[in-house]
């Protein structure tokens, strides 16, 4: 066959086919000097000490990751690639991943494995939070804790600004989310496979609990009013409404706008139930599909983005850029079912490590 005729579809159905590089099943390197060009082209300088000491650390944490969070046992794994002495050079990882010896078939399986663990933790550790994460956590995260307001003699928490004409919204919790690890990151990027590192929106979060679903929406203004959130770097495809419709609570505030009378806290949820027991099944709400979430996790949920503002020291000039964080907001009732029913965060865990560990094999 001439050689012009010659493709490799693997790599071409990653570059323009829409395929990720994680799923190409075997690579075509097959010595040294090629492995070198490979890396120089990825970003790492293997003549470099620095550069190649960083592939050595990203080959030890795909291995932590791969026995310690993903459960692959220690003995499933080739010797060749447990100890870096065994290994002696990094660049013979990828001559094995391009292995078509068939006596070397699990080699290269594992070779492959390990590349793609290796490459979600390059792309993982190598962003603008890495760099810069106290300032963005500083940032992002102080305006919403200035709003927060315990009190010591009741120990109930409000959400209150000195300015505010409303009344405080009593909260029954506000959490910010654990800061996302990059083990974490890495297991989610390997467990969806049309994620990116770069889109990975929810590093940094905060989550409400309120009482009942009215204060959810109020929570929702108040960040809004009270400039905690500027709502037009909300990224609108990335919202998720499984809690009421924006369009039936609005006609039952308009409702309930007009009545003459006293309206406690019971009346007004029983007049928001009515309404959506009236739609029945023709309720339509706004959910990004997520497999691993379970039904019952019921939410409000948007990105959010926080233009931040970064002063190097030394005299250097200043300059800024947008991070994006995430805002979960529930009631009482849709909090409880979390901690008990099938979406408990132990399942939705589990839910990805097993697509994980699919991943790394995708054969």
């Amino acid at each position: 066959m001439p050689q012009r005729f010659i493709f490799d579809s693997s790599i071409l159905d990653s570059v323009v086919g829409g395929h990720s590089a994680i799923e190409i099943p075997k690579l075509n390197i097959h010595n040294i000097d090629a492995a070198t060009s490979f890396l120089l082209s990825y970003g790492f300088d293997i003549s470099r000490e620095s550069d190649s000491e960083k592939l050595w650390y990203y080959h030890r944490r795909a291995l932590v990751l791969m026995i310690e969070k993903l459960g692959f046992l220690e003995t499933e794994i080739p010797e060749v690639f447990l100890d870096r002495r065994n290994l002696s050079d990094i660049r013979k990882l990828l001559v094995y991943a391009s292995s078509q010896d068939p006596q070397e078939q699990q080699l290269q399986r594992w070779a492959c494995a390990i590349l793609r663990c290796m490459h979600v933790f390059v792309h993982a550790e190598n962003d603008l939070f890495s760099s810069f994460s106290e300032e963005i956590q500083s940032q992002i995260l102080t305006p919403f804790q200035d709003c927060i307001l315990h009190d010591g003699t009741t120990h109930r928490t409000f959400l209150k600004s000195p300015g505010d004409p409303l009344p405080p919204i009593e909260l029954l919790g506000f959490e910010v989310k654990p800061f996302k690890t990059s083990s974490s990151t890495v297991i989610k990027l390997l467990a969806k496979p049309d994620a990116l590192a770069m889109k990975i929106f929810d590093k940094l979060g905060v989550r409400f609990v309120t009482r009942n679903l009215f204060d959810t929406f109020q929570v929702v203004r108040f960040l809004i009013r009270e400039n905690v959130i500027s709502f037009p770097h909300i990224m609108p495809d990335q919202s998720s409404n499984n809690l009421y419709p924006v369009s039936l609570f609005m006609e039952v505030c308009d409702d309930l706008s007009h009545r003459l009378d006293t309206l406690d806290e019971k009346s007004i949820q029983s007049a928001f139930d009515l309404k959506m027991a009236e739609q029945g099944e023709n309720v339509k709400f706004l959910r990004k599909e997520n497999f691993f979430s379970g039904e019952d996790y019921r939410f409000i949920k948007f990105i959010s983005r926080k233009l931040i503002h970064i002063k190097p020291h030394g005299g250097k000039e200043a300059f800024s850029f947008f991070y994006p964080f995430e805002v979960q907001i529930m009631d009482q009732s849709a909090h409880e079912k979390i901690l008990s029913g099938p979406s408990e965060h132990q399942a939705y865990k589990e839910r990805q490590r097993n697509a994980a560990r699919k991943r790394l094999f995708p054969e």
